[in-house]
């Protein structure tokens, strides 16, 4: 139940209509309530049994309301039938209409006025997992899967909503409907009521028992949820892969196994959940058994309660069953909600450990050097960087290059502060980039990484994210800057073109460029290129290769390398190996030393 507290925070902001649908689900529960009870004067007239009050009754204070009630309205009864007795009948039918429209009447306004408490807490709740999954560190994703993510926006928010949020109509409305009926069947047979409090706490017990489990078995059918949704997102980001390599029956296996331990839990799960109804209505109506037969004697036998009464005290107890069913169902909701909301709250609550400074200062500019200073990490136990150092003066172009695994790739993540240094530090001007925002540190920088990230959007917006309101004019210059524009202007859209899924209608040239067309309309004084060139065939590497000349131009450039010829009129190339520096200077100096460098020079020759 903590995590049902915690998620009625995300309710405070719509008490206005929690408080409307307790409100309405009172009258609800008061109305349900005296239309079962109008039902008696109708029996009353038509077996010619009611109660005849010739004079009509006076108010004596509220020790006498009850009594009082019901001699004005047998009173009221008495003219009628006086006068005719289908006049009677008629206003009496006329009383539990309008009784049974008021119930019901009162039950859709609270229905539709909890429908904007839950749509909304849907809405707050899903809002705030989005923010933490941008707020967290990329450290974070590398560790999870993605549709085990998915699934916690997805179906466990949706759990929380059908769950938790329908306990809130239950919490008044089901209970106040048993309250107002065993009071006004307290008032009518204090005996018969007697029968009814037995069930109650068996009923609930027996409920309990069944639902033990519900917590682990959901908790289960949720990760296997996510775990599912991972392998349908692997397979359509990987579908190319998997059919080149005829490994359809592999992930068909992977994923049908995933999906029958998800029916087995399911079905295990929902067959306790279903338990709950067919239980409670069963001791539900057994108990009206013991109350038929009871009562009974008290009608024919005894003489202790007439005919009329009795009927509308079964009515009563009946009514007593679909707020207890509702109220057995609720406790598997809420293990079931508990489940859903654990889940939710392990991404919410989970600390990012790349946070601002409490005093992170705004810097706006950038103005003198880059400084990587005796710097060392890991990722997990082996460090990748160890003790590395480099100056990149503004207006500079440093590369990184080396073998994979060198490291270099780490320092564009570092820099850009994706990750912390666990030893060293990083300076922009002299001040250590976590003493700077994260916001305003990544202002200062353009990324251009080995795989083009593009969205399932049009090319304006997938460049224009570079820059908020940017102009056609801006859009074009960065795109020709890029080499991009020869082939966006052919488009039939031009800049309206949908690109498809991660820019799969276009080519990894066309999409390489479009990236730093996006980095150049971003403008920054400083520009990471993380192998940006390294996948594309050779006419491509050319034309992309001219668009990042020509982005680089006046500006400080840390560009990690794959390709030696794409590096050579750098202003300085550090050669690296396993996390540290072997040789660094310019591409001539490096050659004439006939060492590292000039090996990886020879190698790529013959590739």
């Amino acid at each position: 139940m903590n995590y049902f507290k915690k998620i009625l925070q995300f309710a405070i902001p719509y008490k206005r209509f929690a408080i409307l649908n307790i409100i309405c689900n009172i009258f609800y529960a008061l109305f349900s309530t005296l239309s079962f009870l109008a039902l008696i004067p109708v029996i009353q007239i038509l077996f010619d049994k009611t109660k005849r009050v010739a004079e009509e009754p006076v108010y004596m204070g509220l020790g006498s309301l009850k009594d009082y009630v019901v001699d004005a309205f047998n009173y009221e009864i008495t003219q009628r039938i006086n006068a005719d007795e289908v006049s009677a009948l008629l206003f009496v039918c006329a009383v539990v209409v309008v009784l049974f429209f008021l119930k019901n009447l009162f039950g859709y306004l609270a229905a539709f006025f909890i429908t904007f408490l839950r749509n909304g807490v849907l809405r707050d709740v899903r809002n705030a997992i989005y923010d933490k999954i941008l707020a967290l560190p990329v450290s974070y994703f590398s560790e999870k899967r993605k549709g085990d993510t998915i699934s916690r926006i997805t179906a466990d928010v949706n759990e929380v909503q059908t769950s938790f949020l329908s306990i809130l109509e239950l919490v008044v409305k089901e209970p106040l409907t048993i309250i107002f009926t065993i009071t006004f069947m307290l008032i009518m047979s204090p005996t018969l009521t007697l029968f009814v409090f037995v069930f109650l706490p068996i009923s609930g017990f027996i409920i309990s028992l069944i639902g033990k489990k519900l917590k682990s078995q959901s908790n289960l059918a949720q990760e296997e949820n996510g775990y599912f949704l991972s392998l349908v997102e692997e397979t359509l980001s990987s579908l190319k892969i998997v059919k080149g390599f005829n490994a359809e029956d592999k992930f068909r296996k992977k994923f049908g196994a995933s999906t029958h331990r998800l029916k087995r839990i399911l079905d295990s799960l929902l067959n306790r959940q279903n338990l709950a109804s067919p239980t409670s209505e069963f001791l539900g109506i057994f108990v009206i058994v013991i109350i038929l037969w009871f009562g009974g004697n008290m009608v024919l036998v005894q003489g202790t309660l007439d005919g009329a009464t009795f009927i509308a005290f079964m009515g009563l107890a009946y009514n007593i069953l679909t707020p207890a069913k509702q109220i057995s169902k609720a406790t598997y909701s809420v293990k079931k909600g508990d489940a859903a909301a654990e889940r939710i709250f392990q991404i919410l609550e989970t600390q990012s450990t790349i946070v601002d400074a409490p005093n992170a200062i705004e810097k706006e500019n950038f103005e003198e050097k880059i400084e990587i200073k005796n710097i060392s990490f890991k990722y997990e136990e082996e460090n990748v960087l160890k003790n590395f150092s480099i100056d990149v003066p503004k207006g500079a172009t440093v590369a990184l290059v080396g073998q994979s695994g060198s490291g270099k790739s780490t320092i564009a993540n570092l820099v850009t502060r994706f990750y912390d240094v666990n030893e060293g530090a990083i300076l922009v001007d002299g001040i250590d980039i976590r003493k700077i925002t994260k916001k305003s540190l990544r202002h200062l920088m353009g990324l251009v990484t080995q795989d083009s990230i593009l969205f399932n959007d049009t090319i304006r917006n997938n460049v224009g994210l570079g820059k908020d309101g940017a102009t056609d004019a801006e859009i074009i210059d960065a795109l020709k800057i890029a080499n991009a524009w020869e082939f966006v202007k052919d488009l039939p859209l031009g800049l309206e073109t949908n690109i498809g899924d991660s820019g799969n209608k276009l080519s990894g040239g066309q999409k390489q460029r479009l990236s730093i067309a996006r980095a150049v309309l971003k403008n920054p004084p400083i520009m990471i290129l993380d192998e940006a060139t390294s996948a594309l065939d050779t006419e491509s590497e050319r034309l992309v290769q001219k668009a990042l000349e020509n982005m680089m131009k006046n500006r400080t450039s840390i560009v990690i390398a794959h390709r030696l010829s794409t590096i050579q009129n750098a202003d300085m190339i550090v050669v690296m190996q396993r996390g540290q520096i072997v040789e660094q200077g310019r591409h001539e100096e490096l050659l004439a030393r006939k060492s590292t460098y000039q090996k990886l020079v020879e190698m790529q020759s013959f590739e």
